[in-house]
């Protein structure tokens, strides 16, 4: 009986130990892989050096890297849709820098003194009941 369990004990070493014949040798084509890129965490880094995936952003104003959300946050003004994105503004001094939701770049706005409104073009920024941002004379968000 020990026999027997000592030879399967050698066979079965005998056979997961032997060379595997690739599928090239037999005249097979291998399948195909499909090669997986990996991106390392924290390798999101912009032109800037600013990490989005730690909540950083370049900021034109103060040039350097930000959390926006660190900022005053700006809600659209209630149009009777829902939205789920939040936009922020950073103050730096007689200027406003506005990071939008509907924007790629962000906006920079100038106010000549205390107490005015910050103004860039067809935007202005109100301090009144915390701030509120016109676009043409229209509101399209309010913020504390």
């Amino acid at each position: 009986m020990k026999k027997i369990i000592l030879f399967a004990i050698i066979a079965t070493l005998a056979f997961s130990c032997a060379k595997k014949v690739s599928s090239e040798k037999k005249g097979l084509k291998a399948p195909k892989t499909e090669s997986k890129t990996e991106t390392a965490v924290g390798a999101d880094s912009d032109a800037h050096g600013c990490k989005a995936s730690a909540g950083y952003t370049w900021s034109t104003l103060k040039k350097e890297c930000i959390r926006i959300f660190d900022g005053t946050k700006l809600s659209h003004y209630d149009d009777g849709k829902n939205h789920t994105t939040a936009s922020y503004v950073i103050f730096d001094g007689n200027k406003a820098e506005l990071f939008l939701d509907t924007q790629k770049e962000s906006i920079i706005l100038e106010r000549k003194s205390e107490g005015d409104s910050w103004v860039n073009g067809d935007w202005q920024l109100i301090p009144w009941k915390g701030y509120v941002l016109k676009k043409e004379g229209k509101i399209i968000y309010t913020g504390q």
